[in-house]
C-alpha cells in the first residue's frame, strides 16, 4: 500500500509538471498576437494569460471526464501507464519548446497515454471510438474551422473599415483593435484554462482511479482542479518565448485588425468543443486562425516554410509520444527498478534541453515589438513587398525611382536637361 502511496504521488507530480510545461508551450496560442501588434506588452501579457487560466479551469470537467473515462478503458489499468504516458508528453512538448514548434500539448497527451497503455495490455485497452470523434476527428476540423472563420471575419472587418483613408482615423481605428485584442486574447486565455487545465485534471483522475482512490466514472475532486489549474496557470506566466516568436511573426505578420479576428475565431471554436467535451488542441485552433486571418488582408501573407514545419510537428507528435510512452512502460513493468529509471531519464532529458536552451535564450525582449505603442517593424514593408495593396495617399505623391525614365519634351516646350520628365 505504502508503494502504492509513493507511486500515485509521484505520477500526481508529473502530471503537474506536464501542466506547467503545458502552460509556458501554449502562452503563444493566446498572446501571440496580442504581443506583435503592440496591443500589450509581453509581462502583461503573460500575466493577464495566468490568470483568466486559472478561472477557466473551474468552468467545466466535460473535456476531464473525456481522458479520464473515455479514451483508455480503465479496468485493469495500472498506475504506472498513466506515468510512462507523462514521460512521453513531457518531453516531447519540451523538445517542440526548444525548437520554437508550437505543436499540441493535448496529442502530445493522448499520444504518450495510447502508446503506454498498447504496450501494457494492449490495443484492446484504448477506446478508437472515442479517438476517433473526439480526438483525430476534431484535430483535422478545428484548424480548418477556425482559419476558415478568421479568413471571413478579417476581410469581413476590413471591408466594414475600408471607408477609412484619413492617417488619423486609421490610428484610432488600430486602437480600437487593439483594445478589441485585449479582450480577444482574455477570452482565448479562458478558453485555453477551461479546455487544456482539464487534461490534467482528468490524468490525476485516471490515476486516483487506478489506484483505487476514487471509483470509475468520478468527477476531479476541488483539490485536483485547484491543483491543475495553478500549475497551468504557473507555466503561463513563464512565457515560452520561443513559442510566442514564431507565432506572433514567425508564421505571419499582423495587423490589430487581424488578430482581433483570429482570437476571437480561435476562442469561439475552443470553448464550443470545451462544452461539446471534444479534447481539440488549442494549438491548432489558435494556428490555424493565425494563418487564417494572415490571408484575409489584402496583400496579407503566410511563410509556408514555418507552417510547413508545424505541420510535420502536429503529424510527428501523436506517434512521437506514443513511441515514448510505450517505451517508458516496457521499463516500469520491470518493477520498481524500472520506474526509477524512467524518473532518472525523464529529468535528465528535461535537463539536457534546458541546458541546450541556455545557448540561444530567447526572453520577452526577443518578441516585443519595436515601439510598444506601433505596429512591428516591418508588418507593412513585407506585405506590399508579397502583394501590393491599393496605394495610399503618401504614396501616390512619392515617385517610385525605379520607374524614373527620360522621355523627349513635347514640341515647343523649354525642359530644364537636367531635370528629365518622370513617369
Amino acid at each position: 500500500m505504502e508503494h502504492i502511496t509513493l507511486l500515485l504521488a509521484i505520477v500526481i507530480v508529473t502530471a503537474l509538471v506536464f501542466d506547467f510545461t503545458n502552460g509556458f508551450h501554449d502562452t503563444a496560442n493566446a498572446m501571440a498576437t496580442t504581443i506583435s501588434t503592440g496591443a500589450l506588452r509581453p509581462k502583461t501579457a503573460v500575466a493577464m494569460s495566468a490568470v483568466l487560466n486559472l478561472v477557466g479551469a473551474f468552468l467545466s470537467v466535460e473535456v476531464a471526464k473525456t481522458i479520464s473515462g473515455g479514451i483508455i478503458n480503465e479496468d485493469g489499468l495500472r498506475t504506472e501507464v498513466i506515468f510512462a504516458a507523462l514521460v512521453g508528453a513531457i518531453l516531447w512538448n519540451l523538445l517542440t519548446w526548444l525548437v520554437g514548434l508550437p505543436s499540441s500539448s493535448s496529442h502530445a497527451l493522448f499520444g504518450g497515454l495510447i502508446g503506454a497503455a498498447v504496450m501494457s495490455a494492449g490495443w484492446s485497452s484504448v477506446n478508437g471510438g472515442t479517438v476517433v470523434t473526439k480526438v483525430l476527428l476534431p484535430a483535422v476540423a478545428a484548424p480548418v474551422v477556425a482559419g476558415l472563420a478568421a479568413l471571413l471575419a478579417t476581410r469581413l472587418t476590413y471591408r466594414i473599415g475600408g471607408k477609412v483613408r484619413n492617417g488619423a482615423q486609421e490610428k484610432a481605428t488600430a486602437k480600437g483593435y487593439r483594445a478589441g485584442q485585449i479582450a480577444s486574447a482574455g477570452l482565448v486565455s479562458l478558453a485555453h484554462g477551461t479546455n487544456d487545465a482539464q487534461k490534467t485534471m482528468g490524468i490525476i483522475t485516471l490515476a486516483l482511479v487506478t489506484g483505487g482512490v476514487l471509483h470509475p466514472g468520478a468527477n476531479p475532486p476541488v483539490w485536483v482542479i485547484v491543483c491543475a489549474g495553478t500549475a497551468i496557470a504557473l507555466g503561463t506566466y513563464l512565457g515560452g518565448w520561443r513559442i510566442i516568436r514564431t507565432m506572433g511573426s514567425g508564421l505571419t505578420d499582423l495587423k490589430p485588425p487581424q488578430g482581433f479576428a483570429a482570437q476571437t475565431s480561435a476562442a469561439t471554436v475552443i470553448l464550443a468543443s470545451s462544452h461539446l467535451g471534444f479534447s481539440l488542441s488549442t494549438t491548432q485552433s489558435c494556428s490555424g486562425a493565425v494563418m487564417g486571418a494572415g490571408l484575409g488582408r489584402q496583400g496579407g501573407v503566410v511563410r509556408w516554410s514555418t507552417a510547413t514545419r508545424m505541420f510535420v510537428a502536429w503529424g510527428l507528435t501523436l506517434p512521437a509520444a506514443g513511441l515514448v510512452g510505450a517505451g517508458a512502460e516496457l521499463l516500469t513493468k520491470q518493477g520498481t527498478w524500472g520506474v526509477v529509471v524512467v524518473a532518472a531519464l525523464l529529468v535528465a532529458g528535461s535537463g539536457a534541453i534546458w541546458l541546450v536552451s541556455r545557448r540561444k535564450p530567447v526572453g520577452h525582449g526577443d518578441v516585443a515589438p519595436s515601439d510598444g505603442d506601433a505596429e512591428p517593424a516591418g508588418v507593412v514593408t513585407q506585405a506590399i513587398a508579397a502583394v501590393s495593396p491599393p496605394p495610399t495617399a503618401a504614396a501616390a505623391q512619392t515617385p517610385d525611382l525605379n520607374l524614373m525614365t527620360t522621355i523627349p519634351a513635347p514640341a515647343g516646350t523649354t525642359q530644364d536637361p537636367a531635370r528629365p520628365a518622370t513617369v
